[in-house]
């Protein structure tokens, strides 16, 4: 790397220091942002140009490399300390920098309905709820490619009866097929973090994995299955949903379930027969 382009020194430049506040950790290596941008846009082999919104730009590694791609960029930018030195650098003049929150971006009104993806390097402390929201929202992206806390990545993929699979793993899997790509030591971030990250790309389905016939009700009763980890599904649901001990048991016995099961156990297709069994009544 250029040591004028280091993030330390961009920062220094600007008399700028790395802020908690905003969970900023600034990726070092370019080689490490080309990769990440490769992937972003290499789901659009039928020559489409990418249209990619970046979460985070921070002080422009991986928008350089996501323009040099030939993406249509839109970057947010939650500091505006960093929205002043990403706009002063000639070779970001490509992407659209925005200063916004992006858990209060207005993605609609931005997309107007087109296709589009996701990438960034995603602050720790709002990882979680933007992949949710991303997961859920109507015309959300195609695709996520983003780098997340090592702990976050492997909850996106994990895998029914594995300690790291919960809500989180159903409510994403459910809308999006999860890949992990690569991890990244602390090494590779300025400052270092005292965890290891992961690069995760999702894709968004034709389909949803399951129909649900109440999809709100279904995503109650993922959420209810792991409020009370240690309890039995009948017993978690029942206190979380707030419904009769009997009622569930009898939705639980009605989806081919054992009544001794624990949420973590449960697949989609099982999430999906025990929602609609409730629905029931």
């Amino acid at each position: 790397m250029n040591p004028s382009a280091h993030p330390r020194a961009l920062l220094a430049r600007w008399g700028l220091r790395p802020r908690k506040r905003y969970g900023q950790n600034f990726l070092v290596d370019p080689a490490t942002a080309q990769r990440i941008a490769r992937l972003c846009v290499s789901f659009c082999e039928d020559g489409r140009r990418a249209r990619v919104l970046e979460i985070g730009a921070g002080t422009g590694a991986l928008t350089l490399a996501l323009l040099e791609t030939g993406a249509d960029l839109t970057t947010i930018e939650i500091d505006p300390a960093l929205i002043a030195l990403l706009r002063s650098r000639d070779d970001l003049r490509g992407a659209e920098i925005v200063q916004g929150d992006a858990l209060e971006f207005d993605y609609a009104r931005w997309s107007h309905g087109a296709s589009w993806s996701v990438a960034g390097n995603l602050p720790y402390n709002v990882a979680t709820p933007l992949i949710v929201g991303f997961a859920e929202m109507p015309n959300g992206p195609e695709s996520l490619t983003v780098m997340v806390q090592k702990d976050v990545a492997d909850r996106l993929a994990a895998t029914p009866g594995t300690a790291a699979y919960g809500s989180l793993s159903v409510a994403v899997q459910y809308a999006l097929n999860v890949e992990r790509a690569f991890t990244l030591g602390p090494s590779a971030f300025y400052p270092p973090p005292k965890v290891r990250s992961a690069v995760v790309r999702m894709v968004r389905r034709a389909k949803p994995a399951v129909e649900p016939r109440d999809l709100a009700l279904f995503r109650k009763v993922v959420r209810g299955a792991f409020a009370y980890r240690r309890k039995t599904l009948v017993n978690s649901l029942a206190l979380a949903l707030d419904m009769p001990h009997a009622a569930v048991a009898r939705a639980v016995a009605a989806s081919r379930l054992s009544p001794e099961l624990r949420g973590e156990r449960l697949d989609l297709d099982d999430f999906a027969r025990l929602a609609d069994a409730l629905a029931e009544g």
